[in-house]
Order: C-alpha cells, then structure tokens, then sequence
C-alpha cells in the first residue's frame, strides 16, 4: 500500500513538473511599442496615380525588425497596408500628376493593430505650366504640353511613426 501511494505521489509531482515545463515553454509575452518609434517601409510595387483610383489599397512591407527589450515586436516583412487618398494623373497645360497614400496601421501576424499618425505618402509630378503658357504664346499646340507624371517607384523607403503606446504579444 505504502509503494502504491509513493508510486502514485511520484506520478503526480512529475506531472506537475511536465505541466509547468511546458506552459513556460508556450508562454507568451508583452512588450509596449512606445508612440514616436519610427517603423521603417518600403512600397512592394510601383504605383502611377494614372493607373490608381482612390480608395485602392497600395501594399508597403516593413523593412527591418523593430526590437523592443531585447525582442522582435515587428517582424521584418510585416505587411503595411496604405490606402490611395488622392490619384490625379497629368493634364494638359502642364499640370502635374499628384498621389497620395495614407497609411494608418499595420496589422501583426498575431492580429494585434499598431497605429501610426500622420503617415502618408505624397508624390508629385512636376508642373509645366509656365512652360506651356509661353511657348503657348508662340505655338498654340504647345499648350498641350502635359505636366509629368506622379510615380511612386517600386522600394520607395518610408518612415511611419507610432501614434500611441501599443502593447503586442512577443514569442
């Protein structure tokens, strides 16, 4: 009787050991994010404002880890999502070509949202107006002369900063 309550009280302290072992082994962590961390982005594709109609969405990717005490909080290849807000292509009488994307968030593998403030993306062609107006003047076909475009290269570097704190779920 003695050597089946030693046996069955060695079972349980093992049992314990094994529990504890292997919930420290899954235990998660938090860290804080503290607002004004820069976040560094790279857009994944060029994007024209004539090609772009507003309210398209313009993936980013982030370009580094952001290490927080020691831990990755954001992984490097995080995907950034940017919203168009603005996509004007080039006219006639020099007018240039405008885009703008925002960007208000990125999303962690673990589902948790960083936010970031004022993050956006402007990109501007150049304005050809005056040289349209005055060869214009000697020309008339000339006032056809178009702005340049607005493009946004592929790997166009971004800095986003973080709008609040934000606690995220470490490994």
């Amino acid at each position: 009787v003695s050597y089946i309550l030693s046996v069955s009280f060695m079972s349980f302290i093992l049992l314990a050991i094994f529990t504890i072992l292997s919930s420290a082994s899954f235990a998660q962590n938090k860290v804080t994010v503290k607002a004004g961390t820069i976040i560094p982005l790279q857009s994944i594709k060029q994007v024209k404002a004539a090609d772009v109609n507003e309210g398209e969405v313009v993936d980013f990717k982030v370009m580094s880890d952001v290490i927080v005490d020691n831990v990755v909080a954001v992984p490097y290849g995080t995907i950034v999502k940017g919203v168009v807000n603005e996509a004007r292509k080039s006219t006639v009488l020099g007018t240039k070509g405008r885009l703008v994307i925002n960007i208000n968030n990125l999303i962690l593998p673990s589902g948790e949202h960083i936010f970031f403030s004022n993050t956006a993306v402007r990109v501007y062609g150049q304005n050809r107006t005056p040289l349209a107006v005055v060869t214009g003047l000697f020309v008339w076909p000339c006032l056809l002369i178009p702005g340049t475009k607005a493009v946004m290269p592929e790997g166009y570097e971004i800095h986003a900063y973080v709008a609040a704190n934000a606690e995220v779920t470490v490994k």
